[in-house]
């Protein structure tokens, strides 16, 4: 060691930890908003507004009500906008307004176990700390709830406490019901692109028919997304988690919870699918009494209930706690807008991944017509050309972002294409559209625009595909038939038209009627050729059919 080094003095670990604190969740995010999907000028406005629409959307449902929403997106400056969001919900009473807009982890569904679009009690929290962030302005909200009473709420986010600090509040006489949230944002941009604020809207129109969504954008340019459903949807049901997929940790956390005596009735009470006979069941797998107190379940005798779960069947989870939006809906809502030459819809039955938590998946395949993505600049004879498109969903809520690392990207990607008659799956003229519904959607962040790489999920997602690629390819096939026919039959009565008149000279017979048996000899035989291949496709199709029914 250099003489002009001096030594380093040990520090003692009372002295270490002086720094040692517990940090509140709001200040994490604060430093962290990446998380929550502010991380882009693009994004962090399209995040605003994916919040406060979604929170819009299951309120409404929830109340039973058809939802309408009207957003409004105002340039102040650069980089610098004011956004207004109403909704006709039931609005919120006024003594839970600080709870909702300004403290993190608290709300209505994170604890539920049900389908709904938020789950955390982050997102819209998020937004009154995201525009504080970069205006050090405080949101304002409006709520009505139908008592002629309007409650004005004017918050900011206490970030030490994750708390709401109240800057004002008011109340006139008013005579709406809904909720009305209005604030400014800076270091944001607006444009329409796929990933703008407008795209997002548009998608969350398209996958929930049933709202009606009005948009003024930055221009002052009005759009309105008509509704196309007046039904409206069941409001969601709660779900009991499913055995199946269950794991260790989530067992004894349910255990410690219960109010039953017995480990057989806490089964049977706290899981669906689980009667008093599979309890039965279970008791001949396991090596204890499950007639003790679930409260005081070890770890290795709830391993031991995991591990026989695995073993014993199930019955399926109920689809009645979740709300697919429909094969009808999706080809109203979604394929009429692309108007292709061929659409599939397949929806999976119910499944679970891990936990237990039950899930379904709707797919839906467009090819031709306004399918795919078009590509700017790029012509080619009859039109732009077109990409493939991948249109995700969770819960009916459009996911924008992060589609590299999304489990329904993957999922579509992993697809042998090829298989199905798409030789260039990338430059095809075919839109995917898939959808995850669940009580709990596995994202990757509190961001919500990627879903988790659960194995049953992509298994699920590539099953549908598969089908739905089945019964494209036996479009495809027929298209391509009767390309070849239309070919087959020009060649064909070319070589008529040519060989009529030598065999009227070589036969000395009239040269229309020897053309008109030819005419007939070409079309008989393709008719024939026609019938053995309809019969091929509906052999074809019956072997799809088996398949689908053996993979079930």
């Amino acid at each position: 060691m250099a003489d002009d080094e001096a030594p380093v003095k040990e520090k003692h670990a009372e002295e270490l930890f002086k720094e040692f604190r517990e940090v509140s969740v709001t200040e994490f995010f604060r430093k962290n908003r990446a998380h929550l999907g502010y991380s882009g000028q693009l994004r962090s406005l399209t995040t605003v507004v994916h919040e406060l629409v979604t929170n819009s959307l299951d309120a409404c449902e929830e109340a039973g009500i058809l939802p309408e929403l009207q957003f409004e997106i105002r340039q102040l400056g650069q980089e610098h906008y004011k956004f207004k969001a109403r909704d006709n919900g039931p609005g919120i009473p006024v003594k839970h307004i600080p709870k909702v807009f300004a403290t993190m982890l608290a709300g209505t569904k994170f604890h539920r176990h049900v389908q709904l679009r938020g789950q955390q009690g982050i997102g819209v929290s998020g937004v009154t700390l995201f525009s504080q962030m970069t205006t050090g302005q405080p949101i304002t909200v409006r709520s009505c709830t139908g008592d002629n009473k309007v409650h004005e709420v004017k918050l900011l986010v206490d970030v030490t406490k994750n708390s709401a600090e109240m800057v004002e509040s008011k109340e006139y006489s008013g005579y709406w019901r809904g909720t009305e949230v209005e604030g400014e944002l800076k270091g944001v941009a607006y444009n329409t692109s796929e990933r703008g604020p407008y795209e997002y809207l548009r998608r969350t129109a398209i996958a929930n028919p049933f709202a009606e969504i009005t948009f003024i954008d930055p221009e002052g340019r009005k759009t309105v997304f008509k509704r196309t459903s007046t039904k409206v949807p069941k409001p969601p049901t709660e779900m009991k988690p499913h055995p199946k997929g269950l794991a260790v940790d989530d067992l004894l956390n349910y255990a410690k919870g219960t109010d039953a005596r017995h480990v057989g009735s806490f089964l049977s009470t706290t899981f669906a699918r689980v009667s008093s006979a599979k309890a039965n069941e279970l008791q001949k797998l396991v090596t204890f009494d499950l007639n003790k107190n679930p409260r005081k379940l070890t770890w290795a005798e709830a391993e031991e209930i995991v591990k026989a779960f695995d073993k014993m069947d199930f019955m399926a989870p109920s689809s009645e706690g979740l709300r697919p939006i429909g094969e009808e809906q999706i080809k109203k809502a979604v394929l009429s807008i692309l108007k292709p030459e061929f659409e599939v819809v397949i929806a999976r039955s119910p499944k679970v991944f891990s936990g237990g938590v039950p899930f379904q998946i709707e797919v839906a395949l467009a090819y031709g017509g306004n399918a795919g993505r078009p590509v700017s600049g790029d012509i080619q004879e009859g039109g732009a050309i077109s990409k493939a498109e991948i249109m995700r969903f969770a819960n009916s809520t459009p996911l924008l972002f992060d589609a590299s690392g999304c489990a329904l990207t993957k999922s579509v990607n992993s697809v042998d294409w090829k298989r199905y008659g798409v030789k260039d799956f990338e430059n095809s003229p075919m839109t995917i559209f898939v959808n995850l519904i669940s009580m709990y959607v596995p994202y990757t962040s509190a961001g919500k625009q990627s879903v988790a790489e659960e194995e049953e999920i992509i298994k699920e997602i590539k099953m549908a595909l598969m089908d739905a690629g089945r019964k494209f390819q036996i479009y495809h096939s027929r298209m391509r038939r009767e390309f070849e026919k239309e070919a087959k039959m020009n060649t064909l009565m070319k070589y008529s038209t040519e060989l009529a008149p030598a065999l009227s000279k070589l036969t000395d017979k009239d040269e229309k009627k020897i053309l008109k048996d030819l005419t007939h000899l070409v079309k008989e035989k393709l008719r024939i050729e026609a019938l053995e291949e309809e019969l091929e496709d509906e052999t074809e199709e019956a072997a799809d059919t088996t398949f689908k029914e053996e993979k079930e």
